[in-house]
């Protein structure tokens, strides 16, 4: 995509309103192979000196409803300015539309897929803008939207451009708008065997209990305070409900694995 092919299809954005991001973050489920590199070396192409930091490419794969709610809580704290390119995207090439969110100072690019949902609805408090993304480039293949239209997206948007055509969308307009603000499941199993969930915290008190099956999980601060082997539930660096295991992998302990279900029991043990 040359600079000539930008300015016949995108407009400026007004810096004072939406602030250009200074960095792109990889957030996909691609995994090893091609697919990240790929990413990386046609931003490179496209815009020399840009920041692009894989940051999370191993999420459940063909699973936005569970992506969809770590995505908050894995920005938490990240650098402002900075735009996610968010794909997990198990309907690439088929009707769901393409979106750009701006959210306070950060971008995010992806399908609409209810991946971006529940940041949307969370966003609520602060100022957004939301956009249905009608541009496509001449030639793109039909299943790698990530490198042939999202990334271009993403690039654009770094130069401070819209691409066009596009559509202003309210928050209401995207798929999965009216899902809960919460998903009582687990989102994500890290290297050690960890399990990130989207439980919310506010209904449970220090003495609530996880329910696995027949088991119920007491909490801990964090690791040393738990037996060593015995499995617990805390509150992690994300501000995420976490359950793991004090040096065990609690997924195998456990016997849980992504988008496995979960309940709080609250009150008298």
């Amino acid at each position: 995509m040359t600079s000539a092919e930008w300015e016949l299809s995108s407009a400026a954005l007004d810096e004072a309103l939406d602030p250009r991001p200074e960095r792109i973050a990889l957030v996909t489920d691609f995994g090893p192979g091609p697919y990240i590199g790929q990413l990386q070396l046609l931003a490179a192409g496209l815009a020399p000196g840009l920041p692009v930091i894989n940051l999370l490419d191993d999420l459940p794969a063909f699973r936005p409803d569970l992506a969809a709610y770590l995505l908050p809580g894995l920005i938490s704290g990240m650098p402002e300015r900075t735009l996610y390119l968010c794909v997990v995207d198990p309907g690439v090439g088929g009707e769901r539309a393409t979106l750009a969110l701006r959210c306070g100072q950060n971008w995010f690019v992806g399908p609409d897929n209810g991946l971006l949902a529940p940041l949307v609805r969370r966003c609520a408090v602060v100022e957004c803008a939301l956009w249905r993304i009608d541009w496509r480039p001449q030639c793109y293949s039909d299943s790698f939207h990530g490198r042939d239209l999202f990334l271009p997206m993403a690039i654009a948007l770094t130069h401070g451009r819209l691409p066009l055509p596009c559509q202003s969308l309210t928050a209401a307009d995207i798929q999965g708008y009216d899902a809960p603000l919460d998903c009582d499941r687990v989102l994500y199993v890290d290297h050690y065997g960890n399990l990130i969930t989207g439980l919310a915290l506010e209904p449970a008190t220090p003495d609530a209990r996880i329910c696995v099956g027949n088991q119920r999980l007491a909490q801990a601060r964090t690791f040393c305070e738990a037996p060593e082997g015995a499995a617990f539930w805390y509150l992690n660096a994300f501000g995420l409900v976490e359950i793991a295991a004090n040096q065990e992998r609690a997924d195998r302990l456990l016997g849980l694995s992504a988008g496995d279900a979960l309940t709080w029991e609250v009150g008298n043990h």
